[in-house]
């Protein structure tokens, strides 16, 4: 096993990532400013596009971490069966869901009712699609809807706090399944989908645009809301949710989407047309 990959199976994480939840909030000017511009400058981070351009202008590095854009920094593809990219980032893996199991990298391969808790909330998606989305450290960190839809529940589900890099989801089996994430699920005008933002260690802090933070705390058990009747609905391109540090999204949808031909680390941004609708019964 390689050392860094090694690294990752002994390394106290959630341990780890309370410290940084700390102190990336610090406010002490000296600490949030060497933070913030040692990021910008190793990552070449475009703060052009940033409402706020000013890096050192926030009040912790959190705060610039999860900065907004511009008005018009980005735009929705305007053909409405389109699946919209959720974040900035690269493609990880994306294609087809083959009788509920989902590629991860060679040699390397999960179930999406691994993922996603249970039998039950993954039989919609047995012969769906899904598309990986890496975030880095250089990346905008809110994540946008896909589809318009409906929240129906959220499930937190425990786990490891592994990187998420590249030679990460390489080496390490069933990555995805394994670490700590939050799964929201939603009904669209083609049926069931869902958004996964699987936590990342020193990173593995979410918080949606509905009940706030979500991670840290983190679970012992699975923890499923029901939030059928709470009227949450958000349009295709509204924001969702938000990476306090980056990690990874996955978008689970059912048959009759078909992503576009997307290739492994092919750069992505928020509004991007990734695929579209086609029609159930279509796959060859």
């Amino acid at each position: 096993m390689k050392p860094k990959v090694l690294l990752q199976y002994i390394l106290p994480h959630r341990f780890l990532s309370r410290i940084v939840y700390w102190a990336t909030r610090w406010e002490w000017t000296p600490w949030k400013n060497f933070l913030i511009r040692e990021i910008v400058q190793r990552y070449d981070v475009d703060m052009s596009q940033a409402a706020q351009p000013d890096p050192l202008a926030y009040q912790h590095f959190n705060a610039f971490f999860t900065r907004k854009l511009k008005p018009g920094a980005r735009s929705a593809a305007p053909d409405p069966q389109a699946i919209l990219c959720p974040a900035d980032g690269r493609i990880s893996q994306c294609g087809p869901i083959r009788d509920g199991r989902i590629f991860q990298a060679k040699g390397q391969e999960y179930t999406a009712a691994e993922l996603l808790g249970s039998d039950e909330a993954a039989a919609p998606f047995r012969n769906g699609s899904f598309a990986t989305i890496y975030l880095s450290p250089r990346d905008y960190h809110r994540v946008h809807m896909p589809l318009s839809g409906t929240l129906t529940g959220t499930t937190h589900v425990p786990g490891r706090i592994f990187s998420v890099a590249p030679f990460a989801v390489a080496d390490i089996p069933r990555l995805f399944a394994r670490n700590e994430r939050l799964v929201c699920h939603f009904d669209g005008e083609h049926g069931p989908f869902v958004s996964v933002m699987v936590g990342a260690i020193l990173v593995s802090s979410v918080a949606t645009v509905w009940d706030g933070m979500a991670i840290p705390p983190y679970a012992a058990d699975i923890i499923r809301k029901d939030c059928r009747g709470r009227g949450v609905h958000i349009d295709r391109f509204g924001e969702m949710a938000r990476f306090n540090m980056g990690s990874t999204v996955i978008l689970l949808l059912p048959e009759g989407y078909r992503f576009d031909d997307l290739q492994p680390q092919q750069q992505v941004v928020v509004g991007q047309r990734l695929g579209q609708y086609v029609g159930a019964d279509t796959r060859d």
